[in-house]
């Protein structure tokens, strides 16, 4: 039998390293090519945007499709995309006074019925949304939210998943820091919100984002309560850029570049907490 030698491994190594980095390469360009080809026909004219075989290189360069988008007075594109970033804004910080402060109980409080409680509450990721559109509907009806920023920010904030991914975090610290905070003559609300909430910013942050990411992107709902076109957020109001007989793909792909532009700036200024929100919460408990 052959032992191997240092070169050997070292070569193997190499090799190695080398297929993973490939394997990475690939997968980027395969997840980044949508995302270029957008912003590619978003950059063309409308007689380039349908041209057979398309072509990669926009020839001539033209902003054609965010002239159309800025200065549409019919559609308020940029209406559209204030009211979808104060909405999803509004939405994120409610969920996470809601979710934080159930998660809490659930995690740290002992209380008769605590586990039936947490049950139930993660039994509910299991209904369809769409299945409470028309009790929701009713609910904002009555409450006369139809056809306003609240209708669009509220009803989604009692997170269930917000709680228990949060629950998931708070198991994970330490009990001895809220220990030394009683000694200390913390009462429940000082261990809170100044031992716990410090300690969870990356979950926090993991939880702001996904919770801002599924409002930003969220079609049906706003459909169903919205009606007037200033009121309209970006998803549905994009909608409307389709015409009935002729797609402008330009004026489309500049108003999904739009549409994705602070997505992806949360996501690269919120990466590292992500990742660390993401590690530590596991599935204790």
């Amino acid at each position: 039998m052959t032992t191997p030698t240092p070169t050997t491994r070292g070569s193997a190594t190499a090799l190695r390293r080398v297929v993973l980095y490939a394997t990475l390469l690939a997968l980027a360009l395969i997840f980044l090519m949508p995302l270029v080809w957008m912003v590619i026909t978003s950059l063309k004219t409308y007689t380039a945007a349908q041209q057979i075989p398309p072509s990669w290189l926009p020839n001539p360069l033209a902003g054609y499709g965010y002239e159309q988008i800025l200065n549409n007075s019919a559609n308020p594109v940029l209406r559209w995309f204030l009211n979808s970033m104060l909405a999803a804004t509004l939405h994120s910080l409610l969920v996470l006074v809601t979710a934080s402060m159930a998660a809490y109980a659930l995690a740290r409080l002992r209380f008769r019925g605590r586990g039936v409680s947490f049950a139930l509450i993660v039994g509910t990721l299991f209904i369809p949304p769409t299945s409470l559109i028309i009790p929701n509907f009713l609910i904002v009806d009555q409450l006369n939210w139809i056809d306003t920023l609240a209708v669009v920010v509220v009803p989604g904030a009692a997170s269930a998943f917000g709680v228990f991914f949060l629950r998931q975090f708070f198991l994970s610290l330490p009990n001895e820091l809220e220990e030394a905070a009683t000694l200390d003559g913390a009462n429940q609300w000082q261990i809170f919100f100044r031992v716990v909430l410090p300690l969870s910013k990356p979950a926090l942050a993991t939880l702001a984002v996904l919770s801002f990411l599924t409002n930003w992107n969220d079609f049906l709902w706003p459909i169903f309560v919205l009606f007037s076109p200033d009121k309209l957020t970006l998803p549905p109001g994009l909608g409307l850029l389709q015409g009935s007989y002729v797609t402008d793909y330009p004026v489309i792909m500049a108003g999904a570049v739009l549409a994705s532009l602070p997505v992806l700036i949360l996501f690269v200024l919120a990466q590292r907490h992500i990742i660390q929100g993401v590690s530590r919460s596991g599935l204790k408990g």
